[in-house]
């Protein structure tokens, strides 16, 4: 790696702030950090990693917020990505992040399913293969973190995910909630929050053509093969068929690709065309393919200019020596492939069903969307949305939007509105990473879900 030297003395500096230690000997001081393994099931290994915030506001109307951030994929590392490319307080160079989530909450990345980043299996057979699996394996670790530290029950959690990570939210929160009724799990849940979530991939597969035919990414004709594709998905939906709909979808995104050139589907703006391609390179391949791409494309991110190399040479150098619990067998991302692969029959699923049980029982639930995101657009979004039988629905949707401004800057940035326990934001100019598009309107965004009495941004 490059500047090797610089970035050992990066990470000793980041040692001595935040006072990190190794696994499970648990600081309570402001500021610290912690990590650790727990074996959820035997010979299954889920990683963590808490940051206890310096910013601490003490108040006894408002309890210091936990956060705890669910990366995508499936495959996807919060650990590395959510971390260190979005919400950390360090970014991939190591350098201090000032938009750190850190300012309004505490933070606890957790990689998720098994096989996700520094987490892993002993055996292939170990992998999970739906969103329940993963959402029992979530509320183990729970357990064993949250059950033997009277200082984290004070504080209410907070799951806040993004993409695929949205699916695990939903059917995690439902876990967690009936674990804390019958006893077995001493946490206050605050509320779940689903940023560009995968929550219906129905009603994102018909938003993409028409949104990009209105945007000139296609024409007539790409139109119509995406329609056509968007339908046999929705037949394969109804059958039951949800592992040739995951192959369908896979078809559906090279369709979409070779009839834009190459949009890209995390930032419809913009289209890939550098080394970086995700959807240029293997069109046409299989489903296995598109299923990684999300976790290929952000682990492939290069810190920015001037930096040191790519995210998993990052996670796989100085950061495992940091953390020195990794086992020298187990690669950062190594296993993400069997993630995606085992989840294939549950990728195609709806969980709305899951946001409408939350909703029913009081959770709090948050939705937020960036404007110029393709792979969960905001007009895939609403549409799930409104399929909600939730009995505020019609409350909620006749409502009206308040504008969001950062600061003293009167431009808007975003928009919001509420009823009762659902919260949606649009935000403006942000694609499918809002906390890097938008770090200003995020952090005040988490800090109103969160209800942090850290002031606003």
């Amino acid at each position: 790696m490059e500047n090797y030297s610089v970035l050992v003395v990066s990470v000793l500096l980041f040692v001595q702030l935040f006072h990190g230690v190794t696994a499970r000997t648990l600081n309570k001081q402001d500021g610290s950090e912690d990590w650790g393994y727990v074996e959820i099931r035997p010979k299954a290994h889920l990683f963590w990693w808490l940051y206890r915030s310096p910013y601490r506001v003490e108040d006894p109307s408002k309890p210091w917020p936990i956060v705890l951030w669910l990366q995508g994929g499936p495959g996807g590392s919060g650990v590395g990505i959510g971390n260190f490319v979005e919400i950390g307080p360090l970014d991939s160079n190591l350098k201090p992040r000032n938009s750190t989530w850190l300012l309004k909450a505490d933070l606890l990345f957790v990689d998720n399913p098994v096989g996700t980043g520094y987490s892993f299996a002993e055996d292939t057979n170990l992998f999970v293969k739906t969103d329940e699996e993963a959402a029992a394996d979530l509320t183990t670790l729970l357990v064993d973190l949250f059950n033997k530290d009277e200082n984290l029950q004070k504080n209410p959690l907070y799951i806040v995910a993004e993409s695929y990570g949205g699916k695990f939210a939903v059917t995690f929160g439902l876990s967690a909630l009936k674990a804390i009724e019958e006893g077995r799990l001493k946490l206050k849940l605050g509320g779940v929050a689903l940023g560009d979530s995968w929550i219906s991939p129905e009603d994102y597969v018909f938003s993409w053509g028409p949104l990009l035919k209105d945007l000139s990414r296609l024409d007539y004709n790409g139109l119509q093969k995406s329609n056509s594709l968007a339908q046999k998905i929705r037949q394969q939906l109804l059958d039951g068929e949800f592992v040739e709909a995951t192959d369908s979808w896979s078809a559906l995104e090279s369709v979409i690709s070779s009839s834009s050139n190459n949009v890209d589907f995390y930032n419809f703006l913009s289209e890939n065309s550098g080394g970086n391609s995700i959807t240029s390179m293997d069109l046409g391949q299989s489903k296995v393919i598109s299923v990684q791409r999300y976790s290929r494309y952000l682990s492939s991110l290069r810190p920015t200019p001037g930096g040191n190399g790519g995210l998993g040479s990052l996670l796989n150098g100085v950061i495992k020596k940091k953390l020195k619990i990794i086992p020298d067998n187990v690669t950062w991302g190594g296993q993400s492939q069997f993630v995606s692969k085992n989840l294939e029959g549950d990728f195609m699923k709806p969980r709305i069903n899951e946001v409408d049980e939350l909703l029913a029982k009081g959770v709090n639930v948050t939705v937020y969307n960036g404007q110029v995101d393709l792979i969960c657009a905001t007009k895939g979004t609403e549409a799930w949305v409104e399929k909600l039988k939730w009995e505020g629905l019609q409350s909620f949707l006749t409502k009206d939007r308040t504008p969001l401004y950062c600061g003293s800057d009167k431009t808007t940035q975003g928009f919001y509105k509420a009823y009762k326990n659902l919260h949606f934001y649009w935000i403006l100019g942000a694609g499918h990473f809002v906390p890097v598009d938008q770090p200003c309107i995020a952090l005040n965004m988490v800090g109103a879900i969160t209800q942090s009495p850290a002031t606003s941004t």
